[in-house]
């Protein structure tokens, strides 16, 4: 059988985890790089050399399941030419304000004043207009804080606190992180005493709703009421 006769909705194929877990930034002083990744706080995995010619070194931010990799030879990239790179926040203050007691110089706080700031950090491409301070309407994606390592490859935080509809399956739910989590018990707790008002009474099942609560808001669809 040709590829061409393989359905790509044909049942009996298996789908197949494809996990991105390594992004290749390129540096031009190893050491440097290293050293500011690590003030980052980020966890440093690997740092292997191999003789004079080849190095690489293996960073992951804290709650991630991707890392970030860089050396010598590792890539043919032109130094800081890595643009656009996201890191997932739920509250894009308290982000703003780790990455600013581990010394790292960063912008304020900022929003799209034409809708979604996405793509790299230049923000008179494509008719993007930099507004200074979070989403007025605080909606999740719309909140952005930016900051470059020492080579100018550029990094975005990103505030997310509800997924799009079908962003995360049901049956997929996670969170990132303790922060993350506790996050979204306390968004649970206080939609459910919205709830318990409403009813008028005590819920004695409160767990079932907090989880039938998180797993919406991550999955982008409909809370309990």
């Amino acid at each position: 059988m040709s590829a061409k006769e393989v359905s790509s909705n044909d049942a009996s194929i298996a789908k197949v985890d494809m996990k991105l877990e390594i992004v290749v930034i390129p540096v031009s002083d190893v050491q440097r790089a290293k050293e500011f990744y690590a003030k980052l706080g980020w966890r440093l995995d690997a740092d292997y050399e191999s003789g004079k010619d080849f190095r690489v070194i293996q960073f992951t931010p804290p709650g991630s399941a991707c890392s970030v990799i860089f050396g010598k030879n590792v890539t043919a990239a032109t130094p800081g030419s890595a643009q656009g790179l996201y890191l997932i926040v739920s509250d894009i203050e308290a982000g703003r304000k780790e990455l600013m007691a581990h010394g790292v110089e960063v912008s304020e706080v900022f929003h799209d004043a034409g809708g979604v700031y996405a793509g790299t950090d230049q923000p008179y491409l494509f008719g993007r207009l930099r507004a200074n301070g979070p989403d007025p309407e605080h909606r999740s994606y719309r909140s952005f804080v930016s900051f470059s390592d020492p080579d100018g490859n550029g990094w975005l935080l990103q505030e997310i606190t509800t997924r799009l509809a079908g962003r995360i399956d049901r049956a997929e739910t996670a969170f990132a992180s303790i922060n993350d989590l506790a996050g979204a018990l306390r968004r649970a707790e206080a939609a459910h005493g919205e709830h318990e008002k409403r009813t008028g009474q005590r819920d004695a099942n409160w767990p079932d709703w907090y989880a039938g609560y998180m797993v919406a808001e991550q999955a982008g669809g409909e809370p309990p009421l």
